[in-house]
């Protein structure tokens, strides 16, 4: 038995050699909850959910729902009697049903959870209108995906599982409908697993995200916490947030933590993990870890410029060979070329001191 509203324990997802995560142990206490499952693509994110939903069987461990075990090694609950909607990513539409007959397919499963679910606001809320009554074929992948997720959201399940949900989406679209589909599954209470290569759509959609990298479930942990304090620096590079530097803990007792590289100089804020004074550490410098200060004394060379619409990131380079990242906002007065001088902010203070 579990405590949990859904739970996995000690689960083992294997569709091939390849194509398997092990050890996963994840908890969502309460009904309602956003989880989001992010890593790159053909690590067994889909694995995961398809053996959740019931299409495919648990090699080993426990998954519990509501209190009642679904999948171990000895029990197996058929797909149709766990009331769990899986939308896929390829969409999967009955290719000879209208739009709307696809949608209303899914009432047909109708268990109840206490949910109360408008199939027209649904359909507003996913721009569907305009192409009701077309065919699969008559209409683009974008619109084909968001007909998917309207069909699964109708159904009401007690668990509801997407995969990539928003991938095809055009860009104009999918911030809008990222977040209307957040307010609609949180106003429901319905519980809900994402799974995403994209870390921007984990962080803002889920109250906890899992990072599966190299067949296991590597962190599981609000969104916030993922990304200021990833706990190896394989996930730290997996999110691609920055570079690692060698600084050297100067002092790891006082509420302000110190520390100093060769260039950089001192370095303050808060240690994530214990270290004692004089420890050699690889710290995690982000892009908006460095303020631009033309008047600092402090200054590094420039070597690339990108623009970004909103911001430039520059590549600045130190004496010891070390490429840095920095973020300005794309407003600002003097565009630094290659090979002048960018001024840094010194001291440097970051809240969270990420070092291993």
């Amino acid at each position: 038995m579990s405590n949990q509203f859904f739970e996995i324990k000690n689960g083992n997802f294997v569709a091939s050699e390849k194509n398997k995560v092990n050890d996963v142990n994840l908890k969502i206490e309460n009904q309602g909850e956003i989880v989001s499952l992010l890593g790159p693509s053909g690590v067994g994110k889909t694995t995961v959910l398809r053996t959740i939903a019931g299409l495919q069987k648990l090699s080993s461990g426990e998954i519990f729902l509501k209190n009642k075990l679904i999948s171990s090694n000895k029990t197996h609950i058929e797909p149709e009697k766990r009331n769990i909607a899986l939308s896929f990513q390829d969409n999967s539409l009955f290719p000879n049903y209208k739009v709307i007959d696809n949608i209303n397919f899914g009432k047909k499963r109708l268990n109840g959870n206490g949910s109360t679910i408008d199939a027209d606001e649904i359909i507003k809320i996913l721009h569907i209108e305009p192409i009701l009554e077309k065919f699969p074929h008559q209409i683009s992948a974008g619109e084909a995906q968001r007909v998917s997720l309207a069909r699964s959201l109708v159904s009401k399940p007690d668990l509801l599982l997407l995969d990539e949900p928003f991938s095809n989406i055009d860009q104009s679209l999918k911030d809008e409908i990222q977040v209307s589909v957040k307010k609609l599954l949180k106003r429901i209470n319905l519980t809900t697993i994402i799974v995403t290569h994209d870390s921007y759509e984990a962080f803002s959609m889920a109250d906890k995200c899992g990072i599966i990298l190299n067949q296991k479930l590597k962190q599981y942990d609000v969104p916030y916490n993922v990304h200021h304090e990833p706990n190896s620096i394989e996930i730290a590079k997996f999110l691609n947030k920055g570079v690692f530097i060698d600084v050297t803990v100067v002092d790891s007792e006082c509420a302000v933590h110190r520390l100093n590289h060769e260039v950089l100089g001192e370095i303050r804020g808060k240690l994530s993990n214990d270290f004692p004074s004089g420890a050699k550490v690889k710290l995690l410098l982000q892009p908006e870890d460095l303020i631009h200060d033309d008047q600092s004394k402090l200054k590094l060379e420039v070597v690339d410029r990108k623009f970004r619409g909103t911001n430039f990131i520059y590549t600045l380079k130190t004496k010891n060979g070390e490429h840095l990242p920095v973020f300005v906002h794309s407003h600002h007065i003097h565009q630094h070329e290659k090979s002048e001088k960018f001024g840094i902010k010194s001291p440097i203070y970051i809240d969270h001191l990420v070092c291993f």
